[in-house]
Order: C-alpha cells, then structure tokens, then sequence
C-alpha cells in the first residue's frame, strides 16, 4: 500500500513539472516545448534571440547539370609527306603553336638537287622550243611562197607543239620537285598544342609511315555531356528561343570559371541509357582546359521571374516533409510546410509555404518550437544568387 502511494505521487510530481515546464504537446507529429505561461516564480517566459531573414523576391536562372568530358575540335597526328632523316625539332615537346609555325624540318638535300634538275630541264626545253618557233615561222613563209612541201610545214608545225607541251611537263615537274622540297618543312596546319615526340633527330620517316607527334587544338574546346530525354524538350525549346549559354567548372572549384554555347545536340537517343549526345564549345584562351578532362556542365535553359528564395542553412526536414521557421503573430515560432524548387548558390526557391517578407529564422534551430517566444535578432539579408 505504501509502494503504491509512493507511485501515485511520483506521477502527479512528473505530471506538474510538464504544466510548468511545458513539455507533452504533440506538434505535427513531434514533440514540441511549448511556452510556459509563468515560471515557479511567476516570471514570464525567456524569448530565445534568433537570427532572422527576409523571404526575397528574385528572377534566377533554371540550369541543368550534368557531368561532362572536355574534347579537342582538332587532334591530328604530325607525319611526313616525304621519306627523308629528322633533321631538327623546332619546337619542344608541349610547347603552344601558331597556324604556320615550323615544328619538323627534313634532310632537304635530295629534294633540293630534283629541283634544280627539274629547273635545268626548262631551261633546255625552252631553249628548244624557241629554235623550233623560228623554224615553224621560216617554213610558214616558205610554204607560202611554195618553197616548202606542205607534209614539211606540217612536221615543222608539230615539232613546236611537241616542244611547248614537254615544256608544259617540266614546270608540272618543277612543281612536284618544289612541293616534296615544301614538305620537308613541317608546319603546324592550326593553332594548338604539341605533343611528346615520337622521332628523334636523325629517324627515318617514311610517307605516311612514321608518327612525329600529336598536334591538338585547346581554343576553342568542345564539352561533351548526355542529358536524359526527359531533358530534351526543355533544351530544344531553350533552342528556339536563341543560343543556350553553357558554364563550366572543374573539380575543386565553386564557380565557373568557362563560359560557351550548346553547338550540337544529336538527331537520335541511345535506347540502351536513354540518353542523347550534345555538345558546347567552350572559350579556353588561358588553355586551362585539356582534352579528356572532367568537368561540370551547367546548361541555362530558362531564367524564373519572380521567385521566393531562403538561404538553404533554413530548411529543416520531418516525417511530413521540409519546413521553415517563421516568426509569427506575437513574436512566436510558426512552422511552414514548404516545396522546394531550384537552388542559385546558397539559396533555394520555395514554391509554397512562404511569402514574401516572411522572416524565417536562420540560426538556433534546434532550440525552438512553434508557439516558442522569439526575439528576432538584426535582419541579415540573403546572399545574392549567383551571376
């Protein structure tokens, strides 16, 4: 009996210290504090100071991200056009080339002594020619005055044309002998950057046989990446309205550091990923960027007038779904379900549950509950989305 009066009163005891303290009102499926009418000693409740901002209004940008490989526009492997020893590399290996700049040069010495034969060739072709026009034009006269057999005149006449068509072969000779020549001067066909070589001074190479180097274009540079066809629409209808801007950041970074333009989207989706390939050219002019690299892509799709942004540090979870703090009617804690929609930065856009110029409460989250007394601290505003 004396066990049981014991029991009983232990439960009034916990029962009172709940009324005092205010513990036991079920929230939404929580347990929340909920303020105290007066303490022991008829004090009234302690309001918890925290920080506070304003729910803003913003246009933001709507992006798609996705991961993406960098590729080169241009890689092309440097070979001879001509079979002839390395003779110099002109440039070293990695080093940043310019459209026309000498890279390679060949032994000359053959090609140059089959030009010069090429050039004595003409000379004796038009020394010939020049004695068989003086030869036709005497027999032209000749033939006139009847002194000259026609089946003469006719020889004579095909003689020189003979003599124009072998000088006609050897400037086609000179021109081949100077092209060979030409390409023991190995040129870089575009801008880019070289490779590690693969001949040393004093290789043979042989046409089409042996590799030099790599040549590869840095700038521009494409970013190839697969959006999901549920995707796609979005992206072809940011199409028709103009270009479609791109950024680009590589691991480690926060912001963008590339900026381009979507240049491609394939005609066809790969049944087996349900994915279509599209592609950004990319400014690169400080060729930070290599071919093969990861990278994040961010495609702009659309910009979003008019939504309602909280830094993302406000949003709270629970089994009924996200929510935000809120400083209500009378200084107290209200407690906002809301759906959340893009990020920009720190920020996110709530679709519902919030309105503009609601002070939703960014700090001290864990010692509050609705109903709870607050006292707003200096407003701090939220961080602008960025660029």
């Amino acid at each position: 009996m004396r066990k049981r009066s014991l029991l009983i009163g232990t439960a009034l005891a916990l029962v009172a210290a709940a009324a005092v303290y205010g513990y036991g009102e079920v929230e939404r499926g929580h347990w929340w504090p909920r303020p105290a009418v007066a303490s022991a000693q008829g004090a009234p409740p302690q309001a918890m100071p925290v920080p506070v901002t304003k729910v803003v209004k913003k246009t933001i940008p709507i992006v798609l991200d996705y991961s993406a490989r960098t590729e080169s526009i241009r890689a092309i492997t440097l070979q001879a056009k001509v079979s002839a020893y390395v003779l110099e590399q002109a440039v070293p290996d990695g080093s940043d080339v310019k459209t026309g700049d000498l890279l390679y040069r060949l032994d000359p010495r053959d090609f140059q002594v089959a030009l010069d034969q090429a050039n004595a060739q003409i000379a004796r072709d038009s020394a010939s020619l020049d004695y068989q026009k003086s030869n036709f034009h005497r027999g032209d006269e000749l033939s006139k005055s009847g002194w000259l057999a026609k089946d003469s005149y006719d020889q004579r006449a095909s003689t020189m044309r003979q003599a124009e068509a072998s000088l006609l072969a050897d400037n086609a000779s000179v021109r081949a002998a100077q092209l060979n020549l030409d390409y023991t001067s190995i040129r870089a066909p575009f801008p880019g950057r070289l490779g590690r070589n693969q001949a040393p001074v004093g290789t043979l190479v042989s046409t089409g046989g042996t590799v030099l180097n790599t040549l590869v274009q840095l700038d521009p540079i494409y970013v190839a990446f697969n959006p999901g066809e549920t995707d796609l629409a979005a992206i072809q209808k940011a199409k028709q309205t103009g270009p479609v801007t791109v950024d680009i950041s590589v691991p480690g970074e926060t912001t963008a550091s590339h900026k381009g333009e979507l240049s491609f989207v394939d005609n066809t989706v790969d049944r087996s990923t349900g994915t279509v390939t599209a592609r950004a050219t990319i400014d690169n002019k400080d060729l930070s960027l290599l071919p093969g690299q990861y990278v994040r892509v961010r495609v702009h799709v659309r910009d979003q007038p008019d939504a309602l942004m909280v830094p993302q540090i406000a949003i709270g979870s629970s089994q009924l779904g996200k929510y935000v703090m809120v400083v209500g009617a009378g200084e107290t804690v209200e407690q906002h379900l809301v759906t959340l929609g893009p990020t920009s930065g720190d920020l996110v856009a709530l679709l519902t549950g919030v309105a503009e110029n609601d002070r939703v409460i960014v700090g001290n989250l864990q010692k509050i509950g609705p109903g709870m007394p607050v006292k707003a601290l200096p407003e701090q505003p939220a961080a602008a989305p960025p660029p």
